[in-house]
């Protein structure tokens, strides 16, 4: 099937469970549209068990679509720009120590926990895994998700105190969790003692600072030649162009292309209102950015209720991933618990905020993309029924819960 009439059919299939969502169902857009491709799914795979060939071209179908270039390569970086164009510097600059701290050491740290302790309650019901593999199954779980974090935050009405925190650190962990993926991915493959200390580190200064250092230099050449010129239509081209342009530039300089477009997005978001846009221009770069944002997310909820067809679904493989829930959880907790504890009387944060953050960090797509790399004997089948356990646990359940979580703490 060619890629115009797989885009035509998810496109059509998200506006009718956007309709039956809006209409009947009522629940926030990405979880609703999620929920209802799921239940599509399985009602193919009812279909299939009298009808072999509607599911057989279903699979085939979901299988045509590489569901990690599209998300990755693709969709990731226009979502990150969307995000990032409304957040606002002041906001995040206040927070900056703690969202920096959470990004990185959050997400090394949870790395480790959760591929440990995963190494041994996998022992402990019986199957075996090598410890390398695990903590790549840490580095894939550990990020949260910006695309369902910013989703699901709008219908949550969390402190803006809070909110900063989880999105800022959201928009910001992806890159680094990635960065950290491709290390150990890297080490698992080519074994430990033939990746020196050096090239860890030279990876990691490569993806990271060469992400925001080109974020920051394409970010400032936009604003610089948007304020040249009073024009929405070419203005909102432009803001195109540079999404565009900055991922294939860091995709062939090696540098992270999600940390790239995001901070370009914060720059161009917070230094263009004021000096470079028209009150006009900024009203279709808005409009437009929004539009892309449910478009673009509308599609990646379809399409990850519709992995649905392609995950194993085995005994062992659901237990590991019911197991893997609080693992997940807990490990997050921990590692939030320092960062917060250095820098709460400073910035006097909300009560309980360790625990809203940690039922706040929604998993999504990008844990299943980095799932569906790994190679065939890196336990990829497994990793990956266990990694859409907990995305679906994730998204439905905490997503469905966040709000009455912080209404219930904040006592409103």
């Amino acid at each position: 099937m060619d890629i115009f009439a797989i885009i035509t059919i998810l496109t059509i299939l998200s506006a009718a469970f956007a309709f039956i969502n809006t209409k009947f169902l009522k629940l926030p857009f990405t979880i609703g549209l999620m929920i209802i491709a799921m239940c599509f799914t399985l009602l193919i795979v009812i279909v299939g068990q009298f009808n072999s060939s509607i599911l057989e071209q279903s699979k085939e179908l979901i299988q045509s679509i590489d569901f990690k270039t599209v998300l990755l390569e693709v969709m990731l970086s226009f979502l990150l720009f969307a995000g990032a164009l409304h957040t606002k510097l002041d906001d995040l600059a206040k927070h900056r120590a703690p969202i920096m701290l959470f990004a990185t050491f959050g997400v090394m740290v949870s790395t480790f926990l959760v591929g440990g302790i995963f190494y041994f309650v996998a022992e402990a019901v019986g199957h075996h895994i090598d410890f390398i593999y695990c903590l790549l199954f840490g580095a894939l779980i550990s990020p949260t998700d910006p695309i369902a974090v910013l989703g699901i935050l709008k219908e949550a009405k969390a402190p803006k105190k809070l909110e900063i925190k989880i999105v800022g650190e959201s928009l910001f962990n992806d890159g680094v969790g990635v960065v950290v993926f491709l290390v150990i991915f890297s080490i698992a493959q080519r074994g430990i003692a033939s990746v020196e200390a050096e090239e860890v580190g030279l990876l990691f200064f490569e993806e990271v600072f060469g992400g925001i250092a080109l974020g920051l230099l394409m970010g400032w050449v936009g604003f610089k030649i948007m304020k040249t010129i009073d024009h929405y239509e070419t203005e909102v081209m432009i803001t195109l162009a540079m999404v565009m342009g900055i991922y294939s530039i860091a995709h062939a300089v090696h540098f992270s292309g999600p940390l790239a477009v995001v901070v370009a997005g914060i720059f161009i978001g917070n230094k263009s209102p004021e000096i470079a846009w028209s009150k006009t221009t900024q009203n279709y770069v808005d409009k437009f950015w929004e539009l892309i944002d449910v478009f673009l997310n509308a599609i990646l909820f379809v399409l990850i209720g519709f992995e649905l067809l392609i995950v194993t679904i085995n005994g062992e493989y659901i237990l590991l991933g019911v197991l893997a829930i609080p693992i997940t959880l807990i490990a997050r907790y921990l590692a939030l618990k320092g960062p917060i504890m250095l820098f709460n009387e400073k910035l006097e944060f909300i009560p309980k905020t360790d625990m809203i953050m940690t039922w706040g960090g929604i998993r999504g797509g990008i844990s299943i993309a980095l799932a569906l790399s790994l190679q065939p004997e890196m336990e990829r089948e497994l990793f990956l029924t266990v990694t859409y356990v907990i995305v679906v646990f994730s998204i439905i359940g905490q997503g469905l819960t966040i709000g009455p979580l912080v209404k219930r703490v904040l006592g409103r």
